[in-house]
Parts: C-alpha cells; sequence; structure tokens
C-alpha cells in the first residue's frame, strides 16, 4: 500500500471516518461528492463538480462486479482523500486478501490512483470495472433532484473516453488511464493477476473541457501529491498565515482543519491577476458570496490579509453599476453571489445577482478592519470609492422610505424572499410563528449599517476628510438612537429581529440580536439585559446559540434557521459578549458558549459543519448532524479563528501602530499562543492564559494597550 505523502500529513489531523455518509473534497471551484467507498453514485446529489456544472454524474469501482467493501477514509487535506477497501470475501469466506486502496485528488480536474495489494500467500485474479457518466447537470439542479439536463454523448479514442454536453457542446470530458485499460463508451476495465504480496496499480486522468479546450488540471501523471497545485497552494497559504497554538488539544484539531479549509476554499481568480477570494462551502456554494465571502475574512485576518484584500477588490468589481429588477442590481450594492453554471441565467436572474441587505454594509467595515490589520493603504484608497458608493446605496436603495434603516422586498418573485443570513423563505417571524410581511429591517443589518458608518468616518479621517468623517459619525449616532427607540422591547428584553413593513416590531428571540453586540449598536443597559435572555436554556442548546429560543412559535431544532445552531453565528455572538465585556455575566456566557460549540465540533471529527439541530445537549450528545449541511464550509471553518480574537481581545491598529491585548482565555485552551502575527511589516508574538497576555517582538514606537503578563 502507497504510504500517504509526508508534507500532507505534516502536523495535520486526518478525519478518519467509516463508510457511512458523504465526502467532500474540495479545491477552489472544484469538488467531488462520493461515499465513503469513494463511488458517485447514479441518480445520486454525488458528482464532480466543475464551476458549478457536475461533469462526472457517475464514477462506480467494481471488483469482479461486486462493489468493494469500504473499511475507512482518510482526508489529510480538505482536497484530497484516501479510500482504503477490501474486495468482498469470497462465498464462504469470512475475510478477504486483496486490498484496495483509491487516492483520489481534485483542482481543476481529478486524479485517482487505484492501488491492489494482494495480502495472500498466491496470486489472485481480479477484473476492474470503473463505470463513467456524465450529465453536465447544473449545481441547482442537482441540490434540487431535478438534474436532467441534456446529458452526454460518449467516444473512445484510443484508450480515451471522451464525453460531451449534449445540449450545447460547451462542456465536455477527457478521461484516460496507464495500465492499458480496455475502454467502451461508459466504463474502463481491466484484467489483472497480483502475484503474492504483490501490488497493481492504475493512475486514472479525468480533465474538464470548455469550449472544445482542455482545462490545465493542478497536477500531472505520476507527479507526487505534495508537488501538486493544491499541496503548493495549501503550503504557501501555511506560510503566509500566523502560527496559532494552545494546549486544548480540541481545539488545536480545529484550528489545524480551519487552516486545511480556508486554504482549499480560495479561489485564485486569474481573470482578475490571480488574488483571492475565499468560496462560501461545499458542496453547493463554491463561488464567490458577499456576506459570506467578506465574513470569512474578517474571521481569518489573524492568520492573513490578503484573503480579505483580495475579497473586497473582487467584490468592489462586481459592484452595482445600474437598476436592473431581475437581478437586483442597484447602484453601489454589492453582490450576493456570483454563478458559472449552464443554467446560472435562469437561478435568481442571472450570473450575478445582488439581492442581500447587509454585504452592502460588511463591505465597508471590512475595508477599514483591512487597514488597521496593515493592508498596503494605496490599495485600501484605491477601494474607497467602492465603499463611498456602498453608504450611498444605503442612504438611496437600501432605506426604503427615508426613516434611517436598511430594509428589503425583493424586485421580481425569482429573487429571494428574506435577503438577510437567514434567508430560507420561513427565516425571518414573529414569537407566535407568523412570517413577517415585507420591506423588512432586519436588527442585525442595522448594526452592520452602523458600524458601516463609523468604518468610513475613519477612513475618511485617514485619507484627509475630516468633514466627511464627522458627517458619518453624526448618521451613526443618530442610527443608534433611532435604533435603540424602534427595536427594543423592554417588556420582553431583548432587539426584534425585525420591523415588518408596517414598522411594528417583529417580536421574536433570535440570535440576530446578538449581532447588535458584535457591531456596537447596542446600549450598556440593553446588553445587560440581553445577556441575561441569551444565556438561559431556550437559547443556549449546550453546544451552541439556537437561533431561534425554544419558547418562539416557529422553533423547530430540525429547521435550517429556526431552532439549529450556526458555528459561525455562535462566535459572532460570542465576539459580541466580548465587546461588552463589562456587562455582568457576558464573558462568562461568552466562555460557556466556546466550550460548547468546541466539544460539537470534537463531535464532527474536528470540523464544524455549516450547522446543525439545535437538541439540547440534555437530550442529545453528541450533537445531531443537519441533513444537508455543508462541509466544508467558510464562515463554519472560520468561526474558531474568530474565538480565538475575540478571546485575545485583540485590536491592533497599524497605522497608528497600536495593539490591544485583553484578554479572557477560557480555563481548558491553558495558554494561547500566536507566533509571527503579521502586522503591516511589522511581526510579533503573543502569549496569552486566562486574563494575561504578554507580547513580544514589536518594533520600537508600537504603543501596546490591554492587560499584561
Amino acid at each position: 500500500m502507497t504510504e500517504a505523502p509526508t508534507a500532507l500529513n505534516a502536523g495535520e489531523p486526518a478525519l478518519i471516518t467509516d463508510a457511512g455518509g458523504t465526502v467532500a473534497l474540495v479545491e477552489g471551484s472544484t469538488f467531488c461528492l462520493s461515499d465513503g467507498a469513494g463511488d458517485v453514485r447514479s441518480g445520486t446529489t454525488h458528482g464532480f463538480f466543475f464551476r458549478d456544472a457536475r461533469m462526472l454524474s457517475r464514477w462506480e469501482l467494481r471488483l469482479d462486479g461486486r462493489a468493494p467493501h469500504a473499511l475507512s477514509v482518510i482526508t489529510p487535506e480538505a482536497f484530497t482523500a484516501r479510500f482504503v477497501l477490501r474486495r468482498p470475501p469470497k462465498a464462504g469466506h469470512a475475510d478477504s486478501t486483496l486490498l484496495v486502496v483509491r487516492e483520489r485528488l481534485v483542482g481543476d480536474g481529478l486524479r485517482e490512483t487505484i492501488t491492489c495489494e494482494n495480502l495472500g500467500r498466491e496470486a489472485t485474479a481480479v477484473g476492474l470495472e470503473l463505470r463513467v457518466e456524465a450529465d453536465f447537470a447544473d449545481l441547482f439542479a442537482v441540490k434540487e433532484g431535478r438534474a436532467a439536463h441534456g446529458g452526454a454523448d460518449a467516444t473512445v479514442a484510443g484508450t480515451e473516453l471522451l464525453l460531451r454536453d449534449r445540449s450545447d457542446g460547451i462542456r465536455g470530458l477527457s478521461v484516460s488511464a496507464s495500465a492499458e485499460p480496455a475502454v467502451v463508451p461508459g466504463a474502463l476495465t481491466w484484467r489483472v493477476v497480483v502475484p503474492a504480496g504483490g501490488r497493481w496499480t492504475t493512475e486514472i486522468m479525468v480533465q474538464p473541457t470548455l469550449a472544445g479546450r482542455l482545462v490545465e488540471p493542478q497536477f500531472r501523471r505520476g507527479e507526487r501529491a505534495e508537488r501538486t497545485g493544491p499541496a503548493r497552494k495549501i503550503e504557501a497559504w501555511r506560510s503566509a498565515s500566523t502560527e496559532v497554538e494552545v494546549d486544548d488539544p480540541a481545539l488545536t484539531a480545529v484550528l489545524r482543519r480551519t487552516e486545511s479549509d480556508l486554504g482549499a476554499l480560495q479561489i485564485h481568480d486569474p481573470a482578475r491577476g490571480g488574488r483571492p477570494f475565499v468560496a462560501a462551502g461545499a458542496p453547493w456554494f463554491m463561488t464567490l458570496f458577499g456576506r459570506d465571502s467578506l465574513l470569512t475574512a474578517w474571521m481569518a485576518l489573524p492568520l492573513e490579509v490578503g484573503l480579505a484584500l483580495g475579497t473586497l477588490q473582487t467584490l468592489a468589481e462586481l459592484q452595482g453599476r445600474a437598476v436592473d429588477p431581475l437581478t437586483e442590481e442597484e447602484p453601489g450594492r454589492i453582490l450576493h453571489e456570483m454563478r458559472m453554471g449552464p443554467d446560472s441565467a435562469s437561478v435568481l436572474g442571472g450570473n450575478h445577482y445582488y439581492g442581500t441587505a447587509d454585504a452592502t454594509p460588511l463591505f465597508v467595515v471590512l475595508l477599514a478592519e483591512c487597514r488597521r490589520w496593515g493592508a498596503d493603504e494605496a490599495k485600501v484608497r484605491a477601494v474607497l470609492p467602492a465603499a463611498e458608493a456602498a453608504v450611498r446605496w444605503m442612504d438611496e436603495y437600501g432605506d426604503r422610505d427615508g426613516d434611517g434603516f436598511v430594509e428589503y422586498r425583493r424586485a421580481t418573485d425569482r429573487g429571494l424572499v428574506n435577503q438577510g443570513w437567514k434567508d430560507s423563505l420561513d427565516g425571518i417571524n414573529d414569537a407566535r410563528g407568523r412570517l413577517a410581511e415585507g420591506p423588512v429591517a432586519l436588527c442585525e443589518v442595522q448594526g452592520y449599517a452602523y458600524a458601516a458608518r463609523l468604518a468610513l468616518a475613519e477612513l475618511a479621517e485617514a485619507f484627509d476628510d475630516p468633514a466627511a468623517a464627522v458627517a458619518h459619525r453624526s448618521r451613526a449616532e443618530e442610527l443608534r438612537k433611532r435604533f435603540a427607540e424602534a427595536f427594543w422591547l423592554a417588556d420582553r428584553g431583548w432587539y426584534a429581529v425585525a420591523l415588518d413593513g408596517d414598522k411594528a416590531p417583529v417580536d421574536a428571540l433570535t440570535s440576530n440580536a446578538a449581532h447588535c453586540l458584535w457591531s456596537g449598536i447596542a446600549t450598556d443597559e440593553h446588553a445587560a439585559a440581553l445577556v441575561g435572555r441569551l444565556a438561559e436554556p431556550e437559547m443556549d442548546s449546550g453546544f451552541g446559540l439556537r437561533t431561534l429560543a425554544t419558547s418562539m412559535g416557529a422553533y423547530n431544532p430540525m429547521s435550517y434557521h429556526n431552532g439549529s445552531v450556526w458555528p459561525h453565528d455562535t462566535a459572532i455572538a460570542i465576539a459580541g459578549l466580548l465587546r461588552y465585556a463589562h456587562v455582568p455575566g457576558a464573558v462568562a456566557l461568552a466562555q460557556r458558549l466556546a466550550d460548547g460549540l468546541l466539544d460539537a465540533a470534537a463531535a464532527f471529527g474536528g470540523r464544524l459543519p455549516e450547522l446543525f439541530c439545535g437538541f439540547s445537549r440534555a437530550d442529545f450528545s453528541p450533537p445531531v448532524p443537519y441533513p444537508t449541511s455543508c462541509s466544508p464550509q467558510a464562515w463554519a471553518a472560520a468561526a474558531p479563528l474568530l474565538l480565538v480574537r475575540a478571546f485575545l481581545g485583540l485590536q491592533p491598529d497599524v497605522p497608528r501602530r497600536t495593539l490591544t491585548v485583553a484578554p479572557h482565555v477560557p480555563p481548558r485552551w491553558g495558554r494561547l499562543r500566536l507566533r509571527q502575527l503579521r502586522l503591516g511589516g511589522a511581526t510579533a508574538d503573543i502569549t496569552a492564559t486566562g486574563g494575561e497576555a504578554t507580547v513580544e517582538g514589536l518594533p520600537d514606537g508600537w504603543t501596546r494597550s490591554g492587560t499584561t503578563g
């Protein structure tokens, strides 16, 4: 059996699972979904996907006509896996002597090496068949179970199987293999004899074609895995990233998986100079999403600032310029999502869809934060006009009725009904469970808008426009005052999740209210009451914060947004609580929520999923998975980094040459250390335990504030 490449395993946790469930491999805009044996099974949502189209709808290995027995799956990185199998035992035998290992790598193509190892004492004959089909279906059609695209024409050219999209001929696929396969439309076969103690291997290459041209994969035939493009990319990401160390082994495993997943989810767009942005998540969101990509980049700032800057530059280029009801584009509006599949023109109005209320203010907030973390001043200045246009959108289009709040209502029946992060059809409802009628003004969006105005004030001041800075701060304070008056439910002790089209409070208790702590729009008085409500069992599941309280009419722990737990949402709540660390109970609740979230991560093999069911820990432990949760998913992967940053109280300001560290490190973490934290052209090492921290390596002229050791 071939040894796994050392470079791919160095310091990395390998997810080892049984044969159950779906295995997702991802690298940029390429991903593959299979079962635990490595098979892409026909008639399922499995497939090898490239640029939002399913290129392979069947990829099944058979040994002497039978499915192999799956033993385990090892995924040392997000883009590669080893499926450990055995040939089914002969009739009357309990054991098998033929071990089969499928080593798969994805990255603008797919490479699979199949190795048969004979552990028996005599030679064995085996017939291998790889069944191959393609349907070139759009990603959304696959997700929704309606994949009925035009199908594929299959032809054979020597030992190469060629598949072409029958509907338009734009997409195609080439499948070729070593070890002299017999090739017919639909299958590659081998008849081999493996000597006692010997091995037999074949290497299969899958290359997409677009408009008749082969796409160059990120690997070559026979190339060692650690030298391939995906491996070099993840190594470069690690080399450029801050090293995070912690005593707690559970958090250590999660952080290592975070680093791997964020590296694999990055897309370097050659059309835009190779600058990076992060895809939202596998399997269904392997593309640029405004909200998801912005929040993930924010969370990942302690590792590297380039990802945030690349995300901002890309979104600035795609920023709305005109009014288009079909795509919901408006001048200054930041993109919701970008799609490249064959049906993109008919999905949510087109390839570029803008129906989101929160990405636009989050764009402005991230730009100012990028500058604080040391992004190049000239590059920040170049994006500043896009930030100014974003705030104009908040005033001219986001505020539909001139009341100072940002509202949403979809422009056509093709758009999203709800346009905040809880964007499912039933995601926004009141305490009785009734759906909110629009236009809807979400509480967290007002918080983001408040933070955006303060961020633009800071940028205006930095770039010599003090009058604009004063105006933006004034608008922010006015919004904060009006928000407190309109959204606070004094008799309940929480913020309304929204105002409806009649400006009546939508009074459900939700996790959205905790985002108001993160943005800073909450007053201290309101924060103190809110902390108490979030700490109650109806919100704290024991594994994280529920999206909707158990006492609400629409509560369902198995729903997408009405009672489930989303790791990124809980992480934002924790960061918000620590922003109000002076409020009684805030730090204790933050630490308790973090402990529960890390326990959930351990139950999921060190990788936090997009979401999981919100059952009480007392009733179900470990947590119950949500059946269609994305994994890896960008902001879930980045959530642990936000925890690290929040519990350190880490606030750099590179232009002012100041670094604030005010830690509240949870006891179970032990010692937390950041090595070579990049602060523009400077670096520093931070070590923290409990409420004390030391900083080493800050250059002369820098000021350190916060708790010292």
